[in-house]
Protein backbone atom coordinates (compact mmCIF):
# COMPACT_ATOMS: atom_id res chain seq x y z
CA UNK A 1 0.00 0.00 0.00
CA UNK A 2 1.15 3.82 -0.47
CA UNK A 3 -0.04 6.73 1.10
CA UNK A 4 1.25 9.96 1.07
CA UNK A 5 0.78 12.69 4.07
CA UNK A 6 2.63 14.91 7.06
CA UNK A 7 4.95 13.35 9.48
CA UNK A 8 3.09 14.47 12.66
CA UNK A 9 5.12 13.28 15.31
CA UNK A 10 7.93 11.30 15.38
CA UNK A 11 9.56 8.48 17.58
CA UNK A 12 12.73 6.33 17.60
CA UNK A 13 11.10 3.53 15.41
CA UNK A 14 7.91 5.27 14.27
CA UNK A 15 6.02 8.41 13.33
CA UNK A 16 2.27 9.38 13.23
CA UNK A 17 1.10 10.22 9.71
CA UNK A 18 -1.12 12.87 9.03
CA UNK A 19 -3.16 11.60 5.54
CA UNK A 20 -5.71 14.17 5.43
CA UNK A 21 -9.17 11.98 6.80
CA UNK A 22 -7.25 10.63 10.33
CA UNK A 23 -3.91 9.56 11.10
CA UNK A 24 -2.05 6.30 11.10
CA UNK A 25 0.89 4.91 12.54
CA UNK A 26 4.24 4.25 10.34
CA UNK A 27 6.88 2.11 12.13
CA UNK A 28 9.92 2.68 10.47
CA UNK A 29 12.44 -0.11 11.57
CA UNK A 30 15.46 1.11 9.85
CA UNK A 31 18.95 0.48 11.62
CA UNK A 32 20.29 3.36 9.50
CA UNK A 33 18.24 6.02 10.81
CA UNK A 34 20.63 6.95 13.51
CA UNK A 35 22.48 10.87 14.22
CA UNK A 36 24.79 10.12 10.94
CA UNK A 37 21.64 9.73 9.19
CA UNK A 38 18.54 11.81 7.81
CA UNK A 39 16.15 12.31 10.97
CA UNK A 40 12.17 12.81 10.39
CA UNK A 41 10.52 15.90 11.77
CA UNK A 42 7.49 17.49 12.01
CA UNK A 43 5.91 18.97 8.95
CA UNK A 44 7.97 16.66 6.64
CA UNK A 45 5.96 15.51 3.38
CA UNK A 46 5.74 12.07 2.94
CA UNK A 47 4.77 9.37 1.16
CA UNK A 48 4.81 5.64 2.91
CA UNK A 49 5.19 2.72 0.98
CA UNK A 50 4.88 -0.60 3.16
CA UNK A 51 2.15 -3.29 4.73
CA UNK A 52 -1.12 -2.83 6.86
CA UNK A 53 -0.62 -4.23 10.15
CA UNK A 54 -3.84 -4.96 11.84
CA UNK A 55 -3.05 -7.30 14.84
CA UNK A 56 -5.98 -8.01 16.43
CA UNK A 57 -5.51 -6.48 19.96
CA UNK A 58 -3.89 -3.53 18.61
CA UNK A 59 -4.80 -0.05 16.36
CA UNK A 60 -4.18 -0.75 12.70
CA UNK A 61 -0.54 0.58 11.81
CA UNK A 62 1.80 0.41 8.89
CA UNK A 63 4.98 -1.19 8.58
CA UNK A 64 7.28 0.91 6.40
CA UNK A 65 9.08 -0.58 3.71
CA UNK A 66 10.58 2.40 2.26
CA UNK A 67 9.56 6.31 3.23
CA UNK A 68 9.93 9.39 0.33
CA UNK A 69 10.90 12.33 1.94
CA UNK A 70 9.74 15.16 -0.73
CA UNK A 71 11.81 18.20 0.73
CA UNK A 72 15.15 15.78 0.19
CA UNK A 73 13.36 14.53 -3.29
CA UNK A 74 15.01 11.06 -1.79
CA UNK A 75 13.72 7.73 -0.48
CA UNK A 76 14.84 5.71 3.21
CA UNK A 77 14.14 1.63 3.10
CA UNK A 78 13.51 -0.34 6.16
CA UNK A 79 11.96 -3.58 7.15
CA UNK A 80 8.56 -4.09 6.63
CA UNK A 81 8.43 -7.03 8.56
CA UNK A 82 6.34 -7.00 12.25
CA UNK A 83 9.18 -7.94 14.45
CA UNK A 84 5.84 -8.73 16.88
CA UNK A 85 4.95 -11.41 14.67
CA UNK A 86 5.76 -15.08 13.81
CA UNK A 87 7.57 -15.40 10.87
CA UNK A 88 6.18 -16.97 8.12
CA UNK A 89 8.37 -18.46 5.40
CA UNK A 90 6.58 -18.61 1.83
CA UNK A 91 9.20 -20.23 -1.30
CA UNK A 92 9.03 -18.02 -4.50
CA UNK A 93 10.25 -18.65 -7.70
CA UNK A 94 13.85 -17.69 -7.66
CA UNK A 95 14.74 -14.86 -10.43
CA UNK A 96 18.41 -16.02 -11.76
CA UNK A 97 19.26 -12.23 -13.28
CA UNK A 98 18.52 -10.34 -9.73
CA UNK A 99 21.44 -10.24 -7.81
CA UNK A 100 23.31 -8.14 -5.32
CA UNK A 101 26.24 -7.29 -4.66
CA UNK A 102 28.78 -4.84 -3.08
CA UNK A 103 31.62 -2.97 -4.08
CA UNK A 104 33.63 0.12 -3.92
CA UNK A 105 33.35 3.23 -6.76
CA UNK A 106 35.95 3.61 -8.66
CA UNK A 107 34.48 5.95 -11.42
CA UNK A 108 31.10 8.28 -12.20
CA UNK A 109 29.78 9.24 -15.68
CA UNK A 110 26.60 10.04 -16.21
CA UNK A 111 24.52 7.26 -16.15
CA UNK A 112 26.76 4.54 -14.63
CA UNK A 113 29.47 3.97 -11.94
CA UNK A 114 32.20 1.66 -12.06
CA UNK A 115 32.39 -0.73 -9.09
CA UNK A 116 35.14 -2.41 -7.78
CA UNK A 117 34.41 -6.06 -6.26
CA UNK A 118 37.84 -7.26 -5.70
CA UNK A 119 39.89 -8.91 -8.38
CA UNK A 120 36.97 -7.67 -11.26
CA UNK A 121 35.22 -4.28 -12.30
CA UNK A 122 31.16 -4.18 -12.56
CA UNK A 123 30.20 -1.17 -14.61
CA UNK A 124 26.59 -0.64 -13.04
CA UNK A 125 23.99 1.31 -14.89
CA UNK A 126 21.23 3.49 -12.90
CA UNK A 127 19.52 5.66 -15.89
CA UNK A 128 16.61 2.97 -15.53
CA UNK A 129 15.95 3.64 -11.93
CA UNK A 130 13.26 6.08 -10.31
CA UNK A 131 15.67 8.21 -9.37
CA UNK A 132 19.25 9.40 -10.13
CA UNK A 133 21.94 8.77 -7.42
CA UNK A 134 24.38 9.98 -9.92
CA UNK A 135 23.20 13.76 -10.35
CA UNK A 136 23.30 16.77 -8.31
CA UNK A 137 19.53 16.38 -6.62
CA UNK A 138 17.97 14.42 -3.78
CA UNK A 139 19.74 13.25 -0.48
CA UNK A 140 21.62 10.27 -2.66
CA UNK A 141 24.89 10.86 -4.65
CA UNK A 142 27.01 8.11 -5.67
CA UNK A 143 30.65 9.34 -5.87
CA UNK A 144 34.11 7.87 -6.31
CA UNK A 145 35.32 5.91 -3.08
CA UNK A 146 31.90 4.95 -1.63
CA UNK A 147 31.45 1.58 -1.18
CA UNK A 148 27.79 0.68 -1.59
CA UNK A 149 25.10 -2.36 -2.21
CA UNK A 150 23.59 -2.27 -5.51
CA UNK A 151 20.92 -4.90 -6.55
CA UNK A 152 20.00 -5.45 -9.99
CA UNK A 153 19.66 -7.36 -13.47
CA UNK A 154 22.83 -8.72 -14.94
CA UNK A 155 23.12 -8.11 -18.38
CA UNK A 156 26.29 -9.33 -20.62
CA UNK A 157 26.46 -6.57 -23.81
CA UNK A 158 28.20 -6.96 -26.50
CA UNK A 159 30.69 -3.62 -26.23
CA UNK A 160 30.47 -3.10 -22.51
CA UNK A 161 30.99 -6.29 -20.96
CA UNK A 162 29.40 -7.46 -18.05
CA UNK A 163 26.82 -4.60 -16.85
CA UNK A 164 24.66 -4.81 -13.71
CA UNK A 165 21.23 -2.53 -14.33
CA UNK A 166 20.42 -1.30 -11.33
CA UNK A 167 16.93 -1.48 -9.45
CA UNK A 168 18.58 0.05 -6.37
CA UNK A 169 21.36 1.84 -4.79
CA UNK A 170 22.26 1.75 -1.31
CA UNK A 171 25.27 3.80 0.05
CA UNK A 172 26.89 1.78 2.87
CA UNK A 173 29.89 4.78 3.01
CA UNK A 174 30.20 7.69 2.16
CA UNK A 175 34.12 9.00 1.05
CA UNK A 176 33.77 12.42 2.79
CA UNK A 177 37.80 12.80 1.00
CA UNK A 178 36.28 13.25 -2.73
Amino acid sequence: MNIDGTVDDVTKDSFTLDYGQGVITVEFDDGDRDADAYKLVEGDQVSVAGVIDDDFYEMAKIEASSVYVESLGTYFYANSVDEEDPVITVNTPLVISNMTVQGTVSSTDDESFALDVGAQKLTVETDDMVYDPLDDEGYQKIEKGDIVSVTGNMNNELFDGRVLEADTVTTLFNNLES
